[in-house]
């Protein structure tokens, strides 16, 4: 089991799944809260069908699966109905991220949650290491990929923790601001090599 946890995250399209596949490359064990969310949310799961009785049976796609796009829409319109939804999500998600968290076998491991300092899951890390990028370069590469407005996007950046709180946690920060993807490759390579150091440190 890996003991030492590094929390990675930052805004949206501030470039965490580029970073987490670096270090992934390195041989490093990548636990992703998004896929988390997405497993206990599986057809057939006791929460998909809580989520299916409250919001109705169109947010659910025809091949049973979870209409994430038009949930998350709603949620973010919705105060009341975004804390049933966290309240119903948030410790199956945390019970998942710990089962996988003790599966990993690297020196340490790497727990990616866009969310991990509102939803107060620093508190599973040794360490916080934040991207750090700007507002309208997270709009333009989120809106590249998804379907959502740019309006969507600004909406969820104003909901999450600002860039200048984010970096108030940071232990260490990954600068992916008009970064090459050498550029940012270096510095997960840097990284990866104190994070070792502080891992063999960590479990004497």
């Amino acid at each position: 089991m890996s003991r030492y946890i590094i929390g990675l995250t930052g805004g949206i399209g501030s470039g965490k799944t580029t970073v987490s596949d670096m270090f992934a490359e390195l041989s490093i064990d990548i636990i992703d809260a998004d896929i988390a969310s997405r497993i206990v949310v599986e057809p057939g799961s006791k929460a998909l069908t809580a989520i299916k009785t409250y919001f109705g049976a169109d947010f659910i796609e025809s091949n049973g699966q979870l209409n994430r796009a038009k949930l998350r829409s709603r949620i973010f319109s919705e105060a009341d109905d975004k804390a049933w939804l966290n309240s119903l999500l948030h410790p199956l998600i945390r019970q998942e991220i710990l089962a996988q968290i003790a599966q990993a076998t690297s020196s340490y491991c790497i727990l990616v949650a866009p969310l991990l300092l509102e939803n107060n899951l620093q508190k599973l890390v040794n360490r916080v290491l934040v991207i750090n990028v700007d507002e309208a370069s997270q709009v333009a590469r989120t809106v590249a990929r998804d379907p959502s407005s740019a309006a969507e996007i600004k909406r969820i950046i104003a909901s999450q923790m600002s860039s200048e709180q984010r970096l108030s946690f940071a232990d260490d920060i990954i600068h992916n601001q008009d970064a090459s993807l050498d550029n940012i490759r270096q510095q997960v390579i840097s990284l990866d090599q104190k994070y070792h150091s502080l891992a063999l440190s960590f479990d004497k």
